[in-house]
């Protein structure tokens, strides 16, 4: 015997307002005695805090609790017995916030968790084990007019650093190039270039890291935590100089989600352009960027 969900859009993804369907899908070899299958809907912000941020502040326990943001359960079968194979039993909710909380975009983070699940099950007689099953949907914002031409344009050398405290021990080097925009919409990559200008000291290596910067908070005091997403490598070796790299970077689903900020938790990103020197240097240059889930239409 068999308990599943199949939800009817095959990508699962749904907008605020949207009608989630499908059917429970129950296969058995003979009757299947049950005391009815129910259910349920659930939508929830879930906060942690890292293991640095434990004990900083009493407050933050209370203000970590999940923030629920959907919860609707139905019984869609009522007590009684299914008959040997397969049956379907359909279902359809309508995807709204409860009390008037934002629903917010799937998002699986370190920190925060934005997540929305079908959870089935079945009751059965006290001698045999309950059936359950359940299975994530997503949320995405509609497409917005937002506009994503900010272009940045860098240069990074010893005298551009922050945080260094022996300058001169610095190896002479300078990196000139462009992000295109600093506002990206989640459907499209980032994309830049970079050229190494001049070095006194052969790169071992180029990287481009994708940072998430998770806070949770309340009145009396936050928790920020960066965390790597992803890591591509756009130049192995010692590069030559004038010779333009491309940078493009994909924004892995799930991973990603529009910039939030919210009254107990934020989720920002970063890219960090990452030079790797021999002789153990490595240098990091850092940009705050503004996710949003934009119109390709207008782009």
């Amino acid at each position: 015997m068999a308990l599943n969900i199949k939800i009817k859009r095959i990508d699962r993804t749904y907008h605020d307002g949207d009608m989630v369907s499908g059917v429970v899908v129950v296969t058995s070899k003979g009757e299947l005695h049950h005391q009815g299958v129910g259910l349920t809907m659930e939508g929830a912000v879930n906060l942690q805090l890292s293991a640095k941020s434990v004990g900083m502040f009493e407050a933050f326990y209370n203000s970590l609790k999940p923030i629920e943001l959907v919860n609707y359960s139905v019984e869609i079968a009522k007590p009684g017995k299914f008959p040997n194979g397969t049956t379907e039993i359909p279902f359809e909710f309508p995807l709204k916030s409860k009390g008037g909380q934002k629903l917010y975009e799937t998002y699986h983070g370190v920190f925060v968790n934005v997540q929305y699940m079908l959870k089935a099950e079945m009751k059965r007689s006290l001698l045999n084990k309950d059936l359950a099953k359940s299975v994530e949907f997503i949320v995405e914002y509609p497409p917005s007019g937002e506009k994503t031409d900010n272009p940045i344009e860098f240069t990074i050398s010893p005298d551009s650093l922050a945080n260094v405290k022996d300058r001169h021990k610095v190896p002479a080097f300078k990196v000139s190039g462009k992000l295109d925009s600093a506002t990206c919409c989640l459907t499209r990559p980032l994309t830049g270039e970079l050229t190494v200008e001049s070095t006194s000291v052969p790169l071992k290596s180029i990287e481009l890291q994708l940072i998430r910067v998770e806070t949770c908070g309340c009145a009396e005091g936050y928790a920020k935590d960066a965390t790597e997403i992803q890591n591509i490598q756009v130049a192995e070796g010692n590069v030559c100089t004038g010779l333009t790299i491309p940078l493009y970077m994909i924004f892995p689903r799930l991973f990603t989600a529009p910039t939030l900020a919210t009254k107990s938790f934020k989720v920002e990103f970063e890219v960090n352009i990452v030079l790797i020197l021999q002789q153990g240097h490595l240098v990091t240059e850092n940009f705050p960027l503004k996710l949003v889930r934009a119109n390709e239409a207008i782009l």
